[in-house]
C-alpha cells in the first residue's frame, strides 16, 4: 500500500522528518507540551500521571521539568519533589494536602507575611485554626500541640526579623504528637541548611530566589523524602492545578550550575557590609543569623554551614520613619523592591508592629539584600545615604 501523499497544507502540520538520535549537550533541552502524544489506545489508558515513568499531560510535567525536580531532590536530599508557580503556591500547596475543616496548623509569628495572611485566610473561611508562635520556643511547642493539630510550620530563620528556630527540637516535640513538620527553606537554598538531617518531613522552597539568580522567575519547589507524603502532595498538585512554564524552568535550571558560587559571593559580601553597619552610631542592631548577637545564633552556629545575603538592621530610635525612609530613598546602588536572591543589592523598610503580634525593639527596621556588587560601593553608598538622613 502506497504511503498517502499530503497537500502542502497539512504538511505544514503533519512532517514524517524525525531528527537523528545521538545528540548530547550540557543544557537540559525545554520540551513544550499541553497536550502529550501516546502511541495507542493502551499506553494513554494505562499511564499514570503521578508515576515519573511518562508523560501524560503538560500540566503534570515534560522532560525538563523532570529533571528540574530530581535535581532539586538531589539538593535538598530528598526524594520527591514538585515544582510550582511560585513560592506561595508552595506553601498553599502544602496547606491543602494536609489540612481540612475542624484541623489545626501553627506558624511562627515570623513568618513570611503572605503565608500569615494564607494562615488567616484558611481559619476565616475554611474553618481551619491557624495560630501563631513565638519562633524561639523550641521544644516548648509541644505545649501547643492539640488533638487537631496536623501541621507545624517553621521558617529559619524568620524572613524579616531573622530569629533562626531550634529546629531539630521543635521536630522532636511535634512528632512525639504526631505531627508533621514543614519548613520555609528558602533562605539557605537547601545549601546552607539541611532540613531533612535536621528532622523535618516537609521542605519548601522559592525557587524565585537563589535558584533563578536573575530576578526574572516566579516558582516554588516541595520536596519531600516519605512516599505517603508525595502522594498527598501530588494529588494537590493536580487538583490546584500547579503547572509552571517550561522556558522558566530552563531558567533555573541554566542557573544551578552556579549557585553555591553566587549563594557564596552573596554571603562574603552580606557580612562584610553587615560588619560595617554594625560599626555605625545609627544602627542599634545587626540582625544577621553569623553574628553573635542575632537571636537564635547558637543554632545557626550548629545547624547551618553559610548565611547567603539577606539581613536587616534596627536604626537607633532617635531616626524617625521619615528620616529612615529618606536614607531607603537615597541609596543609588540599592534598589527598592521585594524579593532576593538576585544579583541587584535590595533595600525595603519594615513596619514591624503592624507585623508581629509582640514586637519589643524600638527603632525603624530595614532589611538589605546584599547582590553581587563590589561590597566597597555598597558600603559607600550606604554611608552616603546615611549622610542624607
Amino acid at each position: 500500500m502506497s504511503e498517502q501523499k499530503n497537500t502542502p497544507q497539512t504538511s505544514l502540520i503533519h512532517s514524517n522528518y524525525r531528527a537523528p538520535d545521538g545528540f548530547e549537550a550540557f543544557p537540559v533541552g525545554i520540551h513544550h507540551a499541553s497536550t502529550v502524544l501516546f502511541p495507542n489506545v493502551e499506553a494513554m489508558r494505562s499511564r499514570d500521571w503521578r508515576e515519573k515513568l511518562g508523560y501524560t499531560y503538560g500540566l503534570h510535567g515534560t522532560p525538563t521539568s523532570f529533571v528540574l525536580e530530581a535535581r532539586l531532590a538531589e539538593i535538598e536530599g530528598g526524594e520527591y519533589c514538585r515544582v510550582t508557580p511560585s513560592g506561595l503556591a508552595a506553601i498553599a500547596m502544602i496547606n491543602f494536602a494536609f489540612l481540612k475543616t475542624g484541623d489545626d496548623v501553627l506558624l511562627p509569628d515570623n513568618v513570611y507575611g503572605p503565608s500569615k495572611d494564607l494562615g488567616q485566610w484558611l481559619q476565616r473561611d475554611f474553618n481551619i485554626t491557624a495560630r501563631f508562635y513565638d519562633p524561639m520556643i523550641g521544644a516548648g511547642i509541644v505545649d501547643l500541640i492539640e488533638p487537631n493539630t496536623r501541621l507545624v510550620w517553621t521558617e529559619a530563620p524568620g524572613s524579616v526579623s531573622m530569629e533562626v528556630p531550634d529546629i531539630p527540637a521543635i521536630c522532636r516535640a511535634a512528632h512525639e504528637k504526631g505531627v508533621l513538620v514543614a519548613i520555609d527553606n528558602t533562605w539557605a537554598a537547601g545549601l546552607a541548611f539541611k532540613a531533612f538531617e535536621h528532622g523535618v518531613d516537609i521542605v519548601m522552597q522559592a525557587l524565585t530566589k537563589y535558584q533563578s539568580g536573575g530576578s526574572d522567575v516566579l516558582m516554588g519547589a516541595v520536596i519531600v523524602r516519605d512516599q505517603a507524603l508525595n502522594e498527598r502532595l501530588e494529588l494537590a498538585h493536580m487538583r490546584l492545578g500547579f503547572g509552571v512554564g517550561m522556558d522558566d524552568v530552563y531558567l533555573v535550571l541554566r542557573s544551578l550550575s552556579s549557585m553555591r558560587l553566587r549563594f557564596e559571593a552573596h554571603d562574603a559580601a552580606a557580612r562584610k557590609v553587615a560588619g560595617w553597619l554594625k560599626q555605625r552610631p545609627e544602627i542599634v542592631a545587626v540582625l544577621h543569623p553569623a553574628f553573635e548577637d542575632c537571636p537564635g545564633h547558637a543554632f545557626w552556629k550548629r545547624d547551618f554551614t553559610g548565611a547567603g545575603g539577606l539581613f536587616s538592621v534596627i536604626f537607633d530610635q532617635r531616626f524617625s520613619e521619615e528620616q529612615t525612609d529618606r536614607f531607603v530613598d537615597s541609596l543609588r546602588l540599592f534598589k527598592i523592591g521585594y524579593s532576593w536572591g538576585g544579583a541587584h543589592s535590595l533595600c525595603v523598610p519594615y513596619r514591624m508592629r503592624g507585623m508581629r503580634r509582640q514586637w519589643e525593639r524600638e527603632g525603624q527596621l530595614i532589611r538589605f539584600n546584599i547582590g553581587l556588587e563590589s561590597p566597597e560601593d555598597l558600603i559607600g553608598d550606604i554611608e552616603q545615604a546615611l549622610a542624607q538622613m
